[in-house]
């Protein structure tokens, strides 16, 4: 079966805003003000610990250790508030029940943790579309190691060889090579059109083209 695989954070949802949050919630708790700011998203988007190396630079301390430490405060943080500004991707609904009617599998690979991004995926309204998560701490590993994303396609009975990923970051860019399959990274996330370095498979302007996108990346696969 043809599956696409979709990442979470900067793909399907913004959730900069709430990432952004409760890292300086973490800071305002361990005596500092707020260090983050909304032109930090694209470090939003490489997760919790990247937000507080990058504060912590700005404060002038901190290493791996206090990094590790402040992570579950971080943590607790985001759980308390995951949904106050993060928002779905303009037609990222529609795209997902489009590629279901034509007969592909869907399933999220996302770094989250993956107790977070099934809390999320409920509260936004979309867990029930996808057949499978594979989170940041389902496996041993995460992306860009290729076994998280292979599980995301065999748990919805698909197979790698007619598979892709849709996603924002360098780390799916990489995931995708990993496993040989095509990636289409989206232009409408954190580094928008910036993406286009990577030399992704293809690159997603708005969810209306996935569809058809899909079918042309796949055609002929496997």
């Amino acid at each position: 079966m043809k599956t696409v695989v979709f990442d979470l954070d900067g793909t399907l949802a913004d959730t900069s805003g709430d990432l952004l949050a409760a890292a300086n919630a973490c800071f305002r708790d361990l005596g500092h003000g707020d260090v983050l700011g909304p032109g930090d998203a694209l470090t939003a988007f490489h997760g919790g610990r990247a937000m507080l190396r990058l504060g912590f630079s700005r404060l002038g301390a901190g290493g791996e250790a206090e990094v590790d430490a402040a992570y579950p405060r971080l943590l607790a943080a985001y759980a308390a508030a995951i949904d106050v500004h993060t928002r779905l991707y303009p037609g990222a609904v529609e795209a997902v029940e489009a590629l279901r009617r034509a007969g592909f599998a869907v399933s999220i690979c996302t770094n989250k943790p993956e107790g977070l991004a099934e809390e999320l995926t409920r509260r936004l309204g979309i867990r029930d579309l996808f057949g499978a998560l594979v989170g940041a701490d389902t496996l041993p590993t995460r992306k860009p190691d290729v076994a998280p994303y292979v599980a995301a396609v065999e748990r919805v009975g698909g197979v790698v060889a007619q598979s892709m990923l849709v996603g924002d970051t360098e780390t799916d860019r990489q995931t995708a090579r990993n496993a040989g399959v095509p990636v289409a990274l989206v232009t409408f996330g954190p580094e928008g059109a910036g993406v286009a370095r990577l030399a992704p498979e293809a690159l997603l302007d708005h969810y209306d083209d996935l569809p058809a996108l899909a079918a042309r990346l796949l055609a002929g696969r496997g």
